[in-house]
């Protein structure tokens, strides 16, 4: 036994020299494993781009939400003693229920689950996505057991402000770092994912047996690298008002849909652009109008038919044609009147919208020739606008002579609203095809510029002369007698416009009924050298007290009114320019003669000393005699507003955290909440706006 004994220790002896030596156990590395057990991984959270308007106002940034919890184990207690776990259920689903939009019994039924092992509940949806301020307001009520997860989150403090270009990012469980990141699910925020949410880190270090940091131990870090920021070309003003005016209309006149988009004509960048339904509204869609819509544009079209009859040599505005019905290819084209106004010329053809005008416009031509203007327009093909992705182009049914003619005036071929947008460009500036654009640039987190955005002339499908020639007869759409668009005038301005009406395609060929159209307009100003484009769609309205025409003028008369009278502020001369400072922590008296020398009109809300909030962003630019809005701390009493504009409301709206319901455009003429009354956060305005 005493030999058997030796032999053991020495193979013992021999086995550890040989483990000391070469730190192997059955082929694992021993020394590895040390090291990766007493290595504390750290998982850094890279932090996602802020995305602004062109004046720099916040569109999307960063936040925290909050899921609540309710501990259920009775064993779950303090050094004292007293519980952490929910001990008075009623008491708890009675405080929840007033915070959380969950019934009392329902959320008492989630706290006696059937299962008496459970360790915690959670509350479903509504217990989920919690603001800060709630998670405060929650916690401060002390109450036992109830805990809460903090999660990445993304805000969107101007609420329906482009709200579907900026679109929607969530958080998601990396697999890999098993860690919530967020990610790009819709709009700007989805296309531009890789350059917004940067690249998370991961931070290595020693640690002792019980995991704590070892003073000079070794560290290896994957450095943490913060995401881009992304500027638009949004400017708020022009957008806060698009966004305003569409939802007096949409709630008057229940449309399935509407998109706006307000383009420079001489660079293609978008200022301003909407949509309803949004991802605010009642019924969230998922999807970008702009793109991802195609449909029948309608009279629209002949815009684009007109400038190819035109520059291919095909159009003779004195020339004739019988109006109201003609029978082409086996089939009809039928004017809105099909009685027809007898025999008329080409120019009235266009005034009147006429179809059985613009078949002809395209026989003349040929489908050869129209096809190939429509190909050097950019139809059919993406547009492929940075920042705007899952685009979809269209297409058209140029099988025979009456579908071939019905694509002049916008039927029987589909179009998405950028694609017109770069179409319309052409007509507006003498020819150059510009492709729309609403990034300005891509900065990393310490401000250099990545990616820069300039004007992109992508084609020349007409000449100068072609679209003087056209804008002129457009102008006779909005002036003449006979012409559909007279409801568009703005006195003082002169415009070149177009409408349109389009039949809704379905299963079983167009639909009927009188709501089945989809109405729009292009206008562009001024005729002469227009500098903007603006282009309006509603789909089936349902609640049309007046009609469609004059319904829309109440978005684009103010529209017009305030890009024209923006370009006159702000023009011959730059000292009409003010730079906005930060004001933020000055005394309110201090911060109001600092205001007033930049001559901007300065309003003061609450009762204490000390700015903790401006309603324009310091360093922007912006004209003389704007209002700025200065918010303080303590008792808040309502300004009189009468007379302030849209774009001013919106942001007393945002600052007091109202709910703000308006009718009509221009400037404030009523308001609900009287002044000097005490405002509440979550109260309701009302604000009736008339033109002076």
């Amino acid at each position: 036994m005493r030999i058997v004994a030796i032999i053991v220790f020495l193979l013992f002896i021999v086995r550890f020299g040989s483990v000391a030596i070469f730190k192997d156990v059955k082929n694992h590395d021993l020394e590895s494993a040390a090291q990766e057990r007493y290595t504390r991984s750290q998982f850094v959270r890279a932090r996602r781009g802020k995305i602004t308007d062109a004046q720099g106002n916040i569109l999307a940034e960063d936040s925290n939400s909050y899921t609540v919890y309710a501990v259920l184990d009775r064993q779950q207690k303090d050094k004292n003693g007293k519980p952490k776990y929910v001990a008075d259920k009623r008491k708890t689903a009675k405080v929840l229920s007033s915070y959380l939009d969950i019934p009392e019994k329902k959320i008492y039924k989630d706290l006696n689950p059937k299962k008496k092992d459970i360790f915690q509940v959670q509350f479903g949806p509504n217990g989920s996505n919690l603001s800060v301020n709630k998670m405060e307001e929650i916690k401060n009520r002390h109450l036992p057991g109830i805990k809460f997860i903090k999660n990445p989150a993304r805000q969107y403090p101007e609420g329906n402000f482009a709200r579907q270009l900026i679109g929607l990012a969530n958080p998601v469980t990396d697999s890999k770092t098993k860690q919530m990141t967020l990610v790009g699910r819709l709009g700007l925020e989805k296309s531009l994912n890789k350059e917004l949410a940067g690249q998370n880190g991961i931070k290595k270090s020693s640690s002792d047996l019980y995991g704590t940091q070892l003073r000079n131990g070794k560290q290896k870090t994957s450095a943490v690298k913060n995401g881009d920021n992304v500027q638009t070309t949004l400017n708020d003003r022009i957008q806060r008002q698009l966004e305003n005016s569409i939802d007096n209309v949409n709630d008057q006149a229940k449309p399935s849909s509407m998109s706006a988009v307000v383009m420079e004509a001489k660079t293609g960048k978008v200022i301003a652009a909407t949509q309803r339904p949004n991802l605010k509204s009642k019924k969230p869609v998922w999807t970008n109008a702009l793109t991802q819509d195609t449909y029948e544009p309608g009279s629209t079209m002949k815009v684009i038919a007109l400038s190819a009859a035109i520059d291919s040599g095909h159009f003779n505005p004195d020339a004739t044609y019988h109006s109201g019905t003609w029978d082409i290819g086996g089939g009809k084209v039928t004017d809105w009147d099909p009685a027809g106004w007898g025999d008329i010329t080409y120019r009235e053809a266009f005034y009147r919208s006429s179809n059985v005008g613009f078949a002809h416009v395209e026989q003349n031509m040929g489908a050869k020739i129209w096809k190939s203007y429509l190909d050097r327009f950019g139809f059919f093909k993406p547009v492929h606008v940075y920042g705007m992705s899952d685009e979809f182009a269209g297409y058209s049914n140029f099988r025979g002579a009456l579908e071939q003619s019905n694509t002049a005036f916008g039927q029987g071929l589909t179009v998405n609203t950028m694609q017109l947008m770069q179409a319309f460009s052409a007509v507006a500036n003498d020819g150059k095809l510009m492709r729309p654009y609403w990034i300005n640039k891509v900065t990393s987190p310490n401000g250099k510029t990545v990616k820069q955005i300039h004007p992109q002339v992508v084609g020349h499908p007409i000449s100068a002369s072609t679209s003087k020639q056209v804008r002129k007869l457009m102008e006779g759409v909005i002036y003449d007698k006979k012409g559909t668009g007279q409801a568009y005038k703005v006195d003082g301005y002169r415009i070149a416009g177009k409408t349109g009406t389009a039949q809704i395609g379905g299963a079983h060929g167009y639909e009927q009924g009188s709501s089945n159209y989809i109405y729009s307009f292009v206008g562009m100003l001024p005729a002469n050298n227009p500098r903007y484009i603006i282009y309006l769609s509603m789909k089936q309205p349902t609640s049309l007290k007046d009609p469609a025409e004059k319904t829309m003028a109440t978005i684009t008369t103010p529209l017009i009114k305030s890009l024209m009278s923006n370009d006159k502020s702000q023009t011959p001369k730059n000292d009409g320019i003010a730079n906005v400072p930060s004001v933020k922590g000055m005394n309110k008296q201090s911060a109001q003669d600092k205001l007033s020398k930049q001559h901007l009109q300065v309003t003061v809300l609450g009762s204490g000393n000390r700015v903790t909030w401006q309603s324009l962003t310091p360093g922007s630019s912006i004209v003389y005699n704007n209002r700025i809005i200065l918010l303080t701390s303590g008792e808040v009493k309502m300004p009189d507003i009468t007379n302030w504009s849209q774009a001013d409301v919106s942001a007393l709206s945002q600052a007091l955290g109202l709910h703000l319901h308006s009718s009509g455009s221009g400037f404030v003429k009523d308001q609900s909440i009287k002044k000097d009354a005490v405002v509440k956060k979550g109260q309701t305005l009302e604000v009736k706006f008339e033109q002076h």
